[in-house]
């Protein structure tokens, strides 16, 4: 058989044992996940309530920092909350502050949820990120059936009412947005290290948060959007090692010369007798 004959048979063996795993997968999961929406606009202008109960826009948050956006329902038992988990634990080792450096927007994509109910969990994950800026920077919102749906839809979060278990499936992920608000980086599952966070933040911030080690790593490290993470960019890394072997062979040779023209100086000239 040739190899383009075998791929055929493999590919056309690959597709009903895909197809099969798809249709054992509970209802209520088959329409659940992400879709990537990168470089697209959010609508900015999708009306919201704060923790407060005051009438807000999602575009409220945006124009000066980057944004981490994450989609939860407050009285989720497991995977929300191990989401909220993951994203605090990773903050908690940034340097970089929110309310400061970036902004943190938590939208229910449960209508029953309420301003009280999002005043509760601000609490408790403030108690747990322990930053004084966050307050003003990590903000816990809900909204109407109309306006969740069509925000879900421009970050691509689909998720889906379980009927059996009375429960919510969804995905897990944050999303991490410009300060304009396009979407820039999708960070999948409920941990996330913190320097693809750090790296997304960067990223999406421009170059104007970060220092010069930041830009390195961005140098280093690409994003692989099938993964939601970065990963060592090896040619990359090649090339960053081939200059810095140059350089050092470089500083070593005129470190050299340096000598030799120290050492002639110093010696004595002959003369004729």
């Amino acid at each position: 058989m040739t190899r383009a004959g075998l791929a055929a048979a493999l590919l056309a063996a690959a597709l009903p044992a895909a197809a099969q795993v798809q249709q054992g997968r509970p209802a209520a999961l088959r329409d659940v996940g992400f879709d990537q929406r990168l470089g697209e606009a959010l609508p900015l202008d999708v009306a919201l309530r704060d923790e407060a109960g005051r009438d807000v826009r999602l575009g409220d948050y945006f124009g000066k920092r980057p944004v981490v956006l994450s989609f939860v329902y407050y009285d989720c038992p497991m995977l929300c909350t191990l989401t909220l988990n993951g994203l605090t634990a990773a903050l908690g080792v940034l340097s970089f502050d929110a309310g400061r450096e970036f902004e943190i927007v938590t939208v229910s994509f449960d209508p029953r949820d309420t301003p009280a109910a999002a005043a509760k969990k601000k609490q408790t994950y403030l108690a747990r990120y322990k930053r004084p800026s966050a307050g003003a920077g990590w903000h816990f919102l809900t909204g109407k059936p109309e306006d969740i749906a069509r925000l879900t839809r421009a970050v691509g979060f689909r998720y889906a009412w379980d009927q059996e278990t009375k429960q919510f499936a969804h995905p897990a992920g944050i999303v991490v947005a410009t300060p304009e608000g396009k979407i820039a980086r999708y960070l999948f599952g409920i941990e996330y290290a913190p320097r693809d966070l750090r790296l997304a933040l960067v990223e999406s911030a421009s170059g104007k948060i970060g220092n010069p080690i930041d830009d390195v790593a961005l140098y280093c490290y690409t994003y692989d959007p099938m993964t939601g993470r970065y990963g060592m960019a090896i040619m990359r890394l090649v090339r960053l090692g081939g200059v810095v072997t140059v350089l050092v062979l470089a500083g070593f040779v005129v470190s050299m010369l340096r000598r030799e023209r120290a050492a002639a100086s110093k010696t004595p000239s002959g003369r004729a007798g």
